[in-house]
């Protein structure tokens, strides 16, 4: 555990100091999107990786203050990792962020006045990790409590964090490689949302399925069954179609771009998706659109075409719903009708410019 000073602690005469990682070359090729993300090549990497972000999400959980639909929970792509965003004040606790770092592989923890913490991520296993980042926030005067210290939803729920010495595999080129691989799919989600005018959710890592998404919305109440547990009432109070990308599990051992409407309408699995490598996957009584992201890899266009699919999923679930399709279309970003005119006029203007 490394500590930072203050503001308050540095000399204001030193002159500003610029880090440059890794110098640009023209030599080196832009990274590909999407590269390869195999299961089977990082499982043990992603297990420990998965606790270590369900243990900094139950923080975030106890830290922040509710938002609907759990909007408050998940994480945030930074340049670097990623981030709970900033939190407490409200708990009478300093406001600190906790990022995870997957260049220099730390796990960072801020205070607004400008304290910081870090904790390495190589080299830990569940119960370490655990420990050292309560010591880390009590050694910047945090006082968070994890309601629940145990894995949600994972085989092993039932042992606690502080217990769990068999996941212990970091390897630093895999975690670097999932954060890459997420900051694409960001990006790629950010563009599908901007063509949507209504309700959305930001696009964000849900460190409880880890995976990546981005949810639409209808204004029309969902009635829940009473056995529903209370993550999935607020989660689906609403009628839902949602987009997203995951990395694989026991049940579905390969990465994948997925979407799905809830509730589900009658006939969706018999909608076309596109592209044809697409298919409506059968699961927990309903389906799920899902595209292989090593046939989003192969195709001409990996963006495209998970764009493609994206809207042939959501054209699906929003006709057979009764959503207004025409009215919450937002092309370009744009909802005004006469700023859109002016947009298409520009790049017309450019298309026929010399």
């Amino acid at each position: 555990m490394t500590v930072a000073a203050s503001p308050s602690d540095l000399d204001a005469e030193h002159p500003l100091e610029i880090r440059v990682d890794k110098p640009f070359d023209r030599r080196v090729p832009i990274m590909e999107l999407f590269p390869p993300m195999p299961l089977a090549s990082w499982q043990d990497t992603k297990q420990t990786l998965h606790r270590f972000c369900q243990v900094i999400g139950k923080l975030r959980l106890a830290a922040s203050v509710r938002r609907n639909h759990w909007w408050n929970v998940p994480f945030h792509l930074t340049g670097r990792g990623i981030t709970t965003r900033p939190m407490g004040q409200a708990d009478g606790n300093p406001i600190f962020t906790i990022d995870f770092d997957f260049i220099d592989h730390q796990l960072r923890i801020h205070t607004l006045d400008g304290r910081a913490v870090m904790v390495p991520l190589q080299g830990q296993s569940v119960a370490s990790f655990h420990d050292q980042t309560l010591q880390a926030l009590a050694t910047l005067g945090i006082r968070v409590a994890i309601a629940h210290p145990y894995p949600f939803d994972l085989p092993d729920a039932d042992r606690p964090f502080a217990d769990d010495t068999t996941h212990a595999s970091y390897d630093p080129a895999w975690a670097n490689r999932y954060w890459q691989v997420l900051s694409q799919v960001n990006l790629v989600l950010e563009e599908f949302a901007a063509r949507f005018s209504g309700k959305v959710s930001p696009v964000h890592h849900f460190w409880h399925t880890f995976d990546i998404a981005h949810t639409r919305f209808a204004d029309r109440h969902v009635d829940q069954p009473p056995t529903a547990d209370p993550v999935t009432r607020e989660a689906y109070s609403r009628e839902v179609i949602s987009f997203g990308f995951w990395f694989g599990d026991d049940r579905f051992a390969e990465p994948a771009f997925y979407a799905y409407t809830a509730p589900e309408p009658a006939g969706l699995a018999d909608q076309p998706l596109q592209p044809a490598a697409a298919w409506w996957d059968p699961r927990d009584g309903s389906h799920l659109a899902v595209l292989r992201y090593d046939d989003a890899r192969a195709s001409g266009d990996p963006r495209a075409t998970v764009l493609e699919f994206y809207e042939s999923a959501y054209q699906a679930g929003a006709r057979l719903a009764g959503w207004d399709i025409g009215r919450l279309a937002c092309p370009g970003g744009i909802t005004d009708p006469n700023l859109r005119r002016h947009q298409d006029q520009s790049w017309a203007q450019l298309a026929n410019d010399p």
